[in-house]
């Protein structure tokens, strides 16, 4: 939650990211394990921002990131995140269903459904690829 409410201020009136997350965790008095958490979900976004955002235009061809609700949009980014890139902190499926529940919460009536949808492609074309924790990656050389 407070990687979304750190993305979505600086989507929206442009505050520099990493300013607000920190002032989000002194308000709130974070837990430090959840801080640590947060800090890395916003700097995986952000370092991995083009690769993501080129996966939810292809997953969402008919919404622009322009036009895209931008919680909507930053609730995708995080997710597309924790699917494709960082997979063995979070399954891909409690990701997927932790996005959808922001997107309920934060978003607007059609915000879970859209969501549910994008990621349900993301993840048929993307994380289907990637190994999980108990499965080993076939394309590993062996020891």
């Amino acid at each position: 939650m407070l990687a979304l409410q750190a993305l979505y201020e600086a989507d929206t009136v442009g505050h520099p990211v990493g300013e607000v997350l920190e002032r989000l965790i002194e308000e709130g008095e974070t837990d430090p394990d959840v801080a640590e958490f947060a800090r890395a979900l916003v700097a995986g976004v952000l370092n991995h921002l083009e690769p993501i955002d080129q996966t939810l235009s292809q997953a969402a061809p008919h919404w622009p990131l322009t036009q895209m609700a931008k919680v909507d949009k930053n609730v995708l980014r995080l997710a597309i995140f924790e699917v494709l890139f960082n997979n063995t902190a979070v399954p891909p499926k409690v990701a997927i269903n932790e996005a959808v529940d922001l997107a309920k919460i934060f978003g607007g009536d059609s915000s879970g459904r859209f969501v549910n949808g994008v990621l349900g492609t993301v993840a048929g074309r993307g994380a289907s690829r990637l190994p999980t924790p108990e499965e080993p990656d076939e394309n590993r050389p062996r020891d």
